[in-house]
Protein backbone atom coordinates (compact mmCIF):
# COMPACT_ATOMS: atom_id res chain seq x y z
CA UNK A 1 0.00 0.00 0.00
CA UNK A 2 1.20 3.21 -1.48
CA UNK A 3 -1.49 5.85 0.83
CA UNK A 4 -4.73 5.80 3.03
CA UNK A 5 -6.83 8.78 1.78
CA UNK A 6 -10.00 9.99 2.86
CA UNK A 7 -12.34 12.79 2.64
CA UNK A 8 -11.36 15.92 4.91
CA UNK A 9 -14.68 18.39 5.37
CA UNK A 10 -13.00 22.45 6.14
CA UNK A 11 -13.61 24.17 9.21
CA UNK A 12 -16.58 26.62 8.63
CA UNK A 13 -14.97 29.37 9.91
CA UNK A 14 -13.40 32.96 8.83
CA UNK A 15 -11.04 31.27 6.55
CA UNK A 16 -13.10 29.22 4.96
CA UNK A 17 -15.50 32.08 4.05
CA UNK A 18 -12.78 34.22 2.67
CA UNK A 19 -11.56 31.40 0.04
CA UNK A 20 -15.68 31.78 -1.19
CA UNK A 21 -15.21 35.13 -1.56
CA UNK A 22 -16.17 37.38 1.78
CA UNK A 23 -13.07 39.00 2.36
CA UNK A 24 -13.49 39.95 5.96
CA UNK A 25 -13.98 36.52 6.35
CA UNK A 26 -17.38 37.81 8.15
CA UNK A 27 -19.38 34.39 9.11
CA UNK A 28 -23.02 36.40 8.90
CA UNK A 29 -22.19 37.91 5.59
CA UNK A 30 -21.60 34.33 4.51
CA UNK A 31 -24.14 33.21 5.85
CA UNK A 32 -26.48 35.62 4.23
CA UNK A 33 -24.68 35.09 0.92
CA UNK A 34 -25.59 31.55 1.16
CA UNK A 35 -29.11 32.16 1.95
CA UNK A 36 -29.28 35.03 -0.42
CA UNK A 37 -27.83 32.24 -3.30
CA UNK A 38 -30.58 29.46 -2.42
CA UNK A 39 -33.26 31.98 -2.55
CA UNK A 40 -32.37 33.20 -5.93
CA UNK A 41 -31.92 29.60 -7.26
CA UNK A 42 -35.20 28.63 -5.67
CA UNK A 43 -37.37 31.69 -7.18
CA UNK A 44 -35.88 30.75 -10.82
CA UNK A 45 -36.77 27.36 -10.45
CA UNK A 46 -40.19 27.90 -9.64
CA UNK A 47 -40.26 30.61 -12.36
CA UNK A 48 -38.84 28.11 -14.73
CA UNK A 49 -41.53 25.57 -13.46
CA UNK A 50 -44.61 28.05 -14.12
CA UNK A 51 -43.12 28.76 -17.67
CA UNK A 52 -43.29 25.33 -18.45
CA UNK A 53 -46.92 24.73 -17.29
CA UNK A 54 -48.21 27.89 -18.71
CA UNK A 55 -46.48 26.97 -22.40
CA UNK A 56 -48.18 23.45 -21.71
CA UNK A 57 -51.40 25.18 -21.02
CA UNK A 58 -51.00 27.37 -24.35
CA UNK A 59 -50.07 23.98 -26.26
CA UNK A 60 -53.30 22.34 -25.07
CA UNK A 61 -55.71 24.93 -26.04
CA UNK A 62 -54.73 25.95 -29.62
CA UNK A 63 -55.86 23.93 -32.05
CA UNK A 64 -52.61 24.94 -34.42
CA UNK A 65 -51.04 22.74 -36.82
CA UNK A 66 -47.20 23.52 -37.39
CA UNK A 67 -46.25 23.64 -41.09
CA UNK A 68 -44.11 20.62 -41.87
CA UNK A 69 -41.54 22.55 -43.72
CA UNK A 70 -40.97 24.54 -40.91
CA UNK A 71 -40.88 21.43 -38.65
CA UNK A 72 -38.61 19.39 -40.48
CA UNK A 73 -36.36 22.73 -40.56
CA UNK A 74 -36.01 23.13 -36.78
CA UNK A 75 -35.73 19.16 -36.45
CA UNK A 76 -32.48 19.26 -38.58
CA UNK A 77 -31.55 22.42 -36.42
CA UNK A 78 -31.98 20.21 -33.25
CA UNK A 79 -29.68 17.79 -34.70
CA UNK A 80 -27.07 20.00 -35.34
CA UNK A 81 -27.00 21.82 -32.44
CA UNK A 82 -27.19 18.34 -30.52
CA UNK A 83 -24.07 17.13 -32.76
CA UNK A 84 -22.15 20.76 -31.39
CA UNK A 85 -22.88 20.19 -27.90
CA UNK A 86 -21.68 16.79 -27.86
CA UNK A 87 -18.45 17.68 -29.90
CA UNK A 88 -18.46 20.85 -27.27
CA UNK A 89 -18.61 18.72 -24.22
CA UNK A 90 -15.76 16.53 -25.65
CA UNK A 91 -17.06 13.84 -27.46
CA UNK A 92 -16.16 12.47 -30.60
CA UNK A 93 -18.17 12.02 -33.43
CA UNK A 94 -17.48 9.75 -36.01
CA UNK A 95 -17.17 10.94 -39.51
CA UNK A 96 -20.09 11.04 -41.25
CA UNK A 97 -22.63 9.56 -38.47
CA UNK A 98 -25.77 11.38 -38.54
CA UNK A 99 -28.16 11.37 -35.68
CA UNK A 100 -31.59 10.75 -37.20
CA UNK A 101 -33.40 14.14 -37.62
CA UNK A 102 -36.96 11.99 -37.16
CA UNK A 103 -35.49 12.09 -33.18
CA UNK A 104 -36.35 15.69 -32.71
CA UNK A 105 -39.46 15.73 -34.59
CA UNK A 106 -41.89 15.98 -31.47
CA UNK A 107 -39.28 18.66 -30.06
CA UNK A 108 -38.95 20.64 -33.10
CA UNK A 109 -42.81 20.55 -33.40
CA UNK A 110 -43.95 21.48 -30.16
CA UNK A 111 -40.93 24.58 -30.43
CA UNK A 112 -42.90 25.81 -33.98
CA UNK A 113 -45.62 25.60 -32.58
CA UNK A 114 -44.89 27.93 -29.55
CA UNK A 115 -42.99 30.25 -31.53
CA UNK A 116 -46.23 31.02 -33.65
CA UNK A 117 -48.32 31.41 -30.73
CA UNK A 118 -45.97 33.17 -28.68
CA UNK A 119 -45.43 35.80 -31.93
CA UNK A 120 -49.54 35.93 -32.26
CA UNK A 121 -50.18 36.84 -28.55
CA UNK A 122 -47.37 39.74 -28.38
CA UNK A 123 -48.89 40.98 -31.25
CA UNK A 124 -52.44 40.52 -29.97
CA UNK A 125 -51.16 41.90 -26.39
CA UNK A 126 -48.24 44.31 -26.72
CA UNK A 127 -46.23 42.11 -24.95
CA UNK A 128 -43.14 43.35 -26.09
CA UNK A 129 -40.13 43.23 -23.71
CA UNK A 130 -39.92 46.89 -22.02
CA UNK A 131 -36.38 48.43 -21.71
CA UNK A 132 -36.53 48.61 -17.85
CA UNK A 133 -37.75 44.99 -17.84
CA UNK A 134 -34.53 43.56 -20.36
CA UNK A 135 -32.41 45.95 -17.51
CA UNK A 136 -34.24 44.50 -14.38
CA UNK A 137 -33.10 40.67 -15.77
CA UNK A 138 -29.47 41.76 -16.62
CA UNK A 139 -29.44 42.85 -12.82
CA UNK A 140 -30.90 39.77 -11.27
CA UNK A 141 -28.72 37.92 -13.41
CA UNK A 142 -25.23 39.99 -12.54
CA UNK A 143 -26.10 39.66 -9.32
CA UNK A 144 -25.06 35.83 -8.70
CA UNK A 145 -21.71 37.12 -9.77
CA UNK A 146 -18.74 38.39 -7.53
CA UNK A 147 -18.47 41.27 -10.48
CA UNK A 148 -21.70 42.36 -11.45
CA UNK A 149 -20.87 45.46 -13.08
CA UNK A 150 -18.55 43.33 -15.53
CA UNK A 151 -21.60 41.34 -15.87
CA UNK A 152 -23.98 43.97 -16.98
CA UNK A 153 -21.11 45.08 -19.79
CA UNK A 154 -20.72 41.71 -21.16
CA UNK A 155 -24.59 42.04 -21.99
CA UNK A 156 -24.57 45.34 -23.21
CA UNK A 157 -21.47 44.59 -25.28
CA UNK A 158 -23.32 42.21 -27.48
CA UNK A 159 -26.39 42.71 -29.55
CA UNK A 160 -26.92 38.85 -29.59
CA UNK A 161 -26.88 38.75 -25.81
CA UNK A 162 -28.76 41.54 -24.84
CA UNK A 163 -31.71 39.79 -27.92
CA UNK A 164 -31.39 36.02 -25.35
CA UNK A 165 -32.58 38.33 -22.26
CA UNK A 166 -34.93 40.19 -24.42
CA UNK A 167 -36.69 36.55 -25.81
CA UNK A 168 -36.69 35.69 -21.99
CA UNK A 169 -38.51 38.77 -20.73
CA UNK A 170 -41.06 38.02 -23.60
CA UNK A 171 -41.65 34.73 -22.61
CA UNK A 172 -41.92 36.21 -19.10
CA UNK A 173 -44.35 38.55 -20.15
CA UNK A 174 -46.21 35.81 -22.02
CA UNK A 175 -46.24 34.00 -18.61
CA UNK A 176 -47.64 36.67 -16.25
CA UNK A 177 -50.23 37.08 -19.13
CA UNK A 178 -51.42 33.50 -19.72
CA UNK A 179 -51.27 33.47 -15.05
CA UNK A 180 -53.50 36.27 -15.33
CA UNK A 181 -56.14 34.90 -17.23
CA UNK A 182 -55.94 31.36 -15.76
CA UNK A 183 -57.15 29.78 -12.63
CA UNK A 184 -54.28 29.38 -10.59
CA UNK A 185 -53.86 27.07 -7.77
CA UNK A 186 -50.46 27.66 -5.50
CA UNK A 187 -49.02 24.65 -4.24
CA UNK A 188 -46.61 24.69 -2.03
CA UNK A 189 -43.21 22.69 -2.52
CA UNK A 190 -39.88 21.47 -0.18
CA UNK A 191 -36.89 22.99 -0.89
CA UNK A 192 -35.64 19.78 -2.01
CA UNK A 193 -38.01 18.26 -4.24
CA UNK A 194 -37.68 21.66 -6.16
CA UNK A 195 -34.02 21.68 -6.34
CA UNK A 196 -34.05 17.66 -7.70
CA UNK A 197 -36.66 19.27 -10.50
Amino acid sequence: MHAVEAPHLPEIDADFAREMGVADGDMEKFRQEIRDNVAREAQRRVKVRNKDAAMDLLLKVSQLAAPQVLVQGEAQRLMEQTVRDMEGRGMKIPQGLQLPADMFLERAEKRIKLGLILAELVKQHDLHPKVEQVEALVNEYAQSFERPEEVRQWYRADRSRLQEIENLVLEDNVVAWVMAGAKVTEQTVKLNELMES
